[in-house]
């Protein structure tokens, strides 16, 4: 008997959250805002929660999943029609380079590092940082990036060019810290960093928050803004 009664309670929440997930029209989940993914979590915990208690039957899922997406698809009502509660629930886009340089404030307030930024931009086909004019970060965590127009289309290859060796780049420098380990592996020393840092007229390596070479190329560094 105990049986049937957590199969009934788990026929009718898996019912509830498809009817509710259904109704609110949630996009994918790559796509979601930070508040639209702990409502699911909170939605699939009711029916994870009261299944396995003995007070709670079919009829108190049901309410709970069904309240609960209520008040979901009201708060997607209200964000819609004001824009100031939406910015508040869901965020808003933050630009975090531009015009070529990283703003830093606003790296540290969205709690990126460069690390995570240079993911998020290899995630678009970016490997350097030199190739970004603008960026912005997204309320669902993801990169929009607006290349500089000189590496933009055409390509060499419709402009019938040869092709020229392409060398990954190497970060040298991250948050005013030298990454020894990059540097050794690029055949590189702190006498050579240190003569490329006094040619840009820069001596204190934590002015630094980046610090890109690449083969054939001069150093490239931002400092903090």
């Amino acid at each position: 008997m105990v049986f049937v009664k957590i199969f009934l309670e788990l026929v009718t929440g898996y019912i509830a959250l498809l009817l509710t997930t259904k109704f609110l029209g949630k996009t994918q989940i790559s796509q979601i805002t930070p508040f639209d993914f702990v409502s699911a979590l909170v939605l699939g915990e009711f029916v994870g929660a009261a299944v396995f208690q003995k007070n709670v039957g079919v009829a108190e899922i049901a309410f709970a999943v069904f309240a609960w997406g209520g008040l979901i698809y009201l708060t997607e009502v209200v964000t819609q029609k004001s824009r100031r509660l939406r910015n508040f629930l869901e965020g808003k886009p933050s630009l975090i380079i531009c015009q070529g340089m990283i703003i830093w404030k606003e790296l540290k307030s969205n709690h990126l590092d460069i690390d995570q930024l240079m993911q998020l931009l290899r995630a678009k086909d970016v490997f350097s940082l030199q190739d970004v004019e603008y960026a912005v970060l997204e309320n669902d965590g993801t990169i929009s990036v607006l290349k500089k127009s000189n590496i933009d289309v055409p390509t060499r290859q419709d402009l019938h060019l040869s092709a020229n060796k392409v060398s990954m780049p190497a970060i040298l420098i991250s948050d005013g810290q030298v990454r020894l380990d990059v540097l050794k592996q690029c055949g590189l020393d702190n006498n050579w960093l240190h003569q490329q840092l006094q040619k840009q007229d820069t001596v204190r390596v934590n002015e630094i928050c980046y610090a890109e070479w690449r083969e054939g190329q001069d150093l490239y560094i931002q400092k903090y803004n």
